[in-house]
């Protein structure tokens, strides 16, 4: 795998990460919470003209648009160990920006991950 392949992969989970935790920050929201009780009209418009729940659905398109371009690169076995980094780096933006727990069950979860991760990858 080259270098280039290994950034994009790397690129792709980020955006990956970075979306998951701009859409809780958006679906958190007060006036997002408000309308889960409106109808589905209201809800929907509310969701959708928040502005983190739209970053974060760019995100995503923009990761998917990334992995693309890696699944034209190298083998999707090569390549789709490295998605679970995103479970470590949810977890641990989670709790850094968005103070949710880590407890030792997340932190060995993420450990065996980890050693996944590295197994499948050589």
């Amino acid at each position: 795998m080259s270098y280039l392949t290994l950034l994009l992969i790397l690129v792709s989970v980020s955006l990956s990460v970075f979306a998951q935790l701009l859409l809780k920050v958006g679906m958190s929201n007060s006036t997002v919470q408000a309308s889960l009780s409106s109808n589905i009209t209201v809800t929907i418009m509310t969701i959708f003209t928040n502005m983190s729940v739209l970053l974060g659905v760019l995100a995503y398109v923009s990761s998917g648009g990334i992995w693309l371009l890696v699944l034209s690169r190298t083998d999707v076995s090569k390549a789709y160990p490295f998605v679970g980094l995103g479970f470590i780096g949810t977890m641990m933006f989670a709790c850094w920006f968005l103070n949710e727990p880590l407890t030792p069950s997340k932190v060995i979860g993420t450990f065996v991950i980890c050693v996944g991760v590295l197994l499948i990858s050589r």
